[in-house]
């Protein structure tokens, strides 16, 4: 089949417009899928592929043939900056063809909502928040907007397959079609997909289709990569001496620099300098952090402000000003930002990326390193580890470059085995089984127990939940007024429950601080958390403020502008890394290569931590004596993993071995002091292991572990089952215990 052949006139039009000479693979793979069957369709390719293209061509060109008598197509993207950015390319294609295109989220246009709601058409753009909002507030109209949907398009799918967000966006794709009686293909889009089968099925459930992932030869990648690392103060790793002529002595920053910036920052300012350049974050508050100090270089070499910054906190006003100067081919303004341009908004010619320290995840990495190269060149990226030197007396943990060995974990696991984090399915997820509950009776009202059972536990995310957990979910609301039984025996929101579902925050079901709203003068800055008292100073929009007025009731901070250098906070956690990423750091610690992308200081810290490692025999053991009845444990393990190690350590042999003082750096190391020898560690860790354990052993006496945003409306006993069953990864923290050698104090199987 000739796929160009098959498209619609306008799309062919738009073609030649472009100047596009032949389809590219992706394009012509999902024109076969999409045209000769009635499947969902996943289509993993790299960044700026031609992804949306290739799904969208063939999506209009079957709509223009027969067109859709509601809303055709619905588009679910994790950001508003991503849709408004694919809401320009699509209008630019469509509008020949007379299909318009909607945008539906918190700061779209409310004329254009009405417009769509009195006869819908078309195309809806919309994120998952404000689709839980149509079904909460629209519910009556759900069935004239999208009785005829034929699409569901979902972009960055990578972005949802991992926690409570991406299953709240598949209940409400099986609710919105339930109600429309709608059958829609779905088709999910991603550059950074770990297990296709996996997240097909995932994209599939509930939907009465099978998955197809079309194949087709990819072009080549090529990447520009160097990574390099710095201590904050005093000497570097290699004094300025090049390993080998080959390596240029790394370009240092000049001596015009702010008090107490760190060389690493001065390097990035050095080369971003008539550049335009992305500089990621693993926080907001290291990107409120680098941004002031990137600005302060300006000043002291009486350069031009040349940075700009975007990040989840900042009004729209600033993010949406820092996207359109991306935007500008003939700027040189670079932006600080976190997690926010990592997806797949189009920022123009990006000639290079900066990351400061290791991102958590190879998806993270890969998303990062995608925002350039997008314009026929390669992609580009630069590390920037920073450390502070170890004091006289460290001990063996603190002379490990963590970050630096992560990030070569992460670089090396994608070039030598295409890895990336699988989705996680197997969560009880509670939490989103009270918000469904609350959503579905707001949106339904009044329901008798059995309706509502069958509404929300047929949702094919709540398939490991069973029926009497959902009966004491209810009797538990009941209790706590979230939910009244009216004499007919029917379910319905009551007075305290009224007041969380009402609250806009309700839509969203990822962790959120209570936020206050930063202004100076008439402009909104955007929000901080936990504000300090007047006369204060704060970090926010890449500048520090002194607070003039704190409004509690409205939450409101007022602020003026002044000059210096302050910490910033967001309430940021840490992320969560997948056991391989630690397997590989161990091995990366153990070998001999010399890896091409780094750089003279990174080269010579790599060689001196490889000195350290194999100086404590830590290649043929994770339990390091440090001295006295100190001693460290290093079990490679991810997250949740290493978090059922502390737990298992602690409840299971504490005791037997006199552990004390417990403490553990996530997921690196666990510290501790100890009466017992290596020998009986290892035996007691065994023999505990091999008696086995119920998950449910792992929760503390009288401890409710709160994980997710509405767990504190949950009972204790689902709370604690969701944690043990759902987040603690026992089964691969019990091979590890499991392989270590009790007579040599090694491992009986390999680390990697």
């Amino acid at each position: 089949m000739n796929v160009f052949e098959r498209y619609a006139p306008f799309i062919q039009d738009y073609i030649y417009q472009s100047g596009w000479q032949v389809l590219r693979g992706i394009q012509n793979a999902a024109g076969e899928a999409i045209f000769n069957t009635d499947q969902n369709v996943l289509l993993t390719a790299s960044t700026a592929s031609g992804k949306t293209e290739a799904a969208f061509f063939p999506i209009l060109t079957l709509l223009d043939e027969n067109p859709s008598t509601s809303v055709g197509v619905l588009y679910i993207a994790p950001l508003k900056a991503l849709i408004n950015d694919q809401f320009e390319r699509l209008n630019v294609i469509c509008q020949d063809a007379g299909i318009p295109v909607t945008k539906w989220h918190g700061e779209a246009s409310q004329t254009q909502k009405r417009k769509l709601i009195k006869k819908p058409a078309g195309i809806v753009q919309i994120t998952p928040e404000s689709l839980e909002s149509l079904l909460i507030n629209k519910h009556m109209e759900i069935p004239s907007l999208f009785y005829d949907l034929r699409f569901i398009v979902i972009d960055e799918i990578h972005s949802l397959l991992r926690a409570d967000r991406g299953l709240q966006t598949f209940c409400l794709i099986e609710r919105l079609c339930k109600i429309a009686q709608c059958n829609p293909r779905r088709i999910g889009l991603s550059a950074t997909i770990g297990s296709p089968e996996e997240a097909g099925k995932f994209l599939s459930a509930g939907s009465g289709r099978d998955c197809i992932i079309p194949s087709f030869e990819a072009t080549k990648e090529v990447w520009r990569l160097s990574m390099e690392h710095f201590y904050n103060n005093g000497h570097q790793a290699s004094d300025g001496k090049a390993l080998n002529e080959n390596l240029p002595v790394v370009e240092m920053p000049s001596d015009r620099a702010p008090e107490n910036a760190d060389p690493g920052i001065g390097y990035i300012f050095e080369h971003t300098r008539n550049r335009k350049c992305l500089i990621f974050t693993n926080s907001r508050e290291e990107c409120e952090s680098v941004c002031q100090y990137l600005r302060q270089y300006c000043e002291v070499n009486h350069e031009p402000d040349r940075f700009l910054i975007h990040h989840g906190n900042l009004s729209a006003s600033y993010r949406e000003s820092a996207e359109e100067d991306m935007k500008d081919n003939d700027s040189n303004m670079s932006v600080c930002a976190t997690a926010t341009l990592e997806l797949g908004i189009d920022i123009g010619r990006l000639e290079r990326a900066f990351q400061i320290d290791a991102p958590f995840t190879v998806s993270g990495f890969l998303q990062r390193m995608g925002r350039t190269g997008r314009r026929g060149t390669p992609s580009e990226m630069w590390f920037v580890m920073r450390e502070e030197h170890s004091e006289a007396r460290a001990m063996l943990p603190d002379l490990i470059p963590w970050y630096l060995i992560q990030g070569i974990a992460l670089v090396q696991l994608y070039i030598e085995e295409r890895f990336v984090e699988p989705p996680k399915t197997d969560r009880l997820p509670y939490s989103l089984l009270y918000h469904q509950t609350m959503s579905t009776l707001a949106s339904h009202g009044e329901m008798t127990p059995a309706e509502l059972a069958s509404r929300v536990l047929s949702l094919n995310c709540f398939k490991r939940i069973d029926q009497e957990d959902y009966r004491i979910l209810l009797h538990h609301l009941i209790k706590a007024d979230h939910i009244n039984q009216t004499e007919n025996n029917g379910l319905i929101l009551g007075i305290t429950g009224e007041r969380v579902v009402n609250n806009y925050k309700f839509l969203a079901v990822f962790q959120e601080n209570i936020e206050y709203t930063v202004h100076a003068g008439s402009e909104q800055l955007g929000t901080i958390v936990k504000p300090p008292p007047v006369g204060d100073k704060i970090a926010i929009a890449g500048r520090v403020w002194v607070v003039d007025e704190v409004d509690h009731k409205r939450r409101e901070l007022y602020v003026t502008l002044v000059k210096g250098n302050i910490p910033a906070y967001f309430g940021d956690v840490a992320g969560d890394i997948h056991t391989r990423i630690l397997e590989r750091m161990h091995q990366v610690l153990n070998e001999d290569t010399v890896y091409p992308f780094l750089m003279n200081n990174a080269i010579y810290r790599l060689h001196d931590a490889r000195e350290t490692f194999r100086k404590a025999n830590m290649q043929e053991k994770p339990l390091i004596h440090l001295g006295g009845n100190m001693w460290a444990l290093f079990p490679w393990l991810g997250t949740y993993a290493f978090l059922s190690l502390e737990r298992f350590l602690k409840i299971r042999c504490a005791k037997r071995l006199g552990l004390r003082g417990l403490t553990s750096f996530r997921p690196y190391y666990i510290q501790f002091t100890m009466q017992a020898d290596e020998k009986t560690f290892y035996q007691v860790l065994k023999e505990e292991a091999q008696k086995g354990i119920d998950p449910m052993e792992l929760v503390y006496p009288n401890e409710v572990p709160v994980f997710e945003k509405y767990d504190m409306y949950v009972p204790d006993e689902l709370v604690r089952k969701g944690f043990a069953y759902g987040v603690l990864d026992i089964e691969i923290m019990m091979r590890r215990v499991l392989s270590w050698n009790t007579t040599t104090g090694g491992n009986n199987e390999s680390q990697t």
